[in-house]
């Protein structure tokens, strides 16, 4: 989620991305696209909390799920042009070599 932050500020920085001029944009509609982003920058909090309270086993798989999806939410936009500068594509495999320790580390839980 902090990776992803990053991207974003480090986006609107370097002048890659114009608020009001999104080429995602043109793929779904604004509101659409506002609902995806929140969604998917709550998981990671709800993630944090539900390691605390969830069973050993429905934690483990909870962890191993969410990662690969992440994973294959990174791997499209790192496989897509919407990202296209180096910094965007550094920050999307730290995030995706993250997904796969997460995986790793949970498949490995006694």
């Amino acid at each position: 989620m902090f990776v992803w932050q990053q991207g974003d500020v480090q986006r609107l920085y370097s002048g890659d991305f114009v608020p009001g001029e999104t080429k995602l944009g043109e793929m779904v509609s604004p509101g659409t696209l506002w609902m995806i982003s929140a969604i998917t920058m709550t998981i990671p909090v709800v993630m944090i909390i539900l390691s605390l309270i969830l069973p050993h086993n429905a934690n483990r798989w909870a962890n191993i799920i969410v990662a690969i999806l992440f994973f294959l939410y990174n791997l499209v936009g790192l496989a897509g042009s919407n990202y296209p500068s180096a910094y965007d594509k550094f920050l999307l495999a730290v995030s995706m070599a993250a997904n796969v320790m997460t995986v790793w580390y949970a498949w490995k839980w006694v």
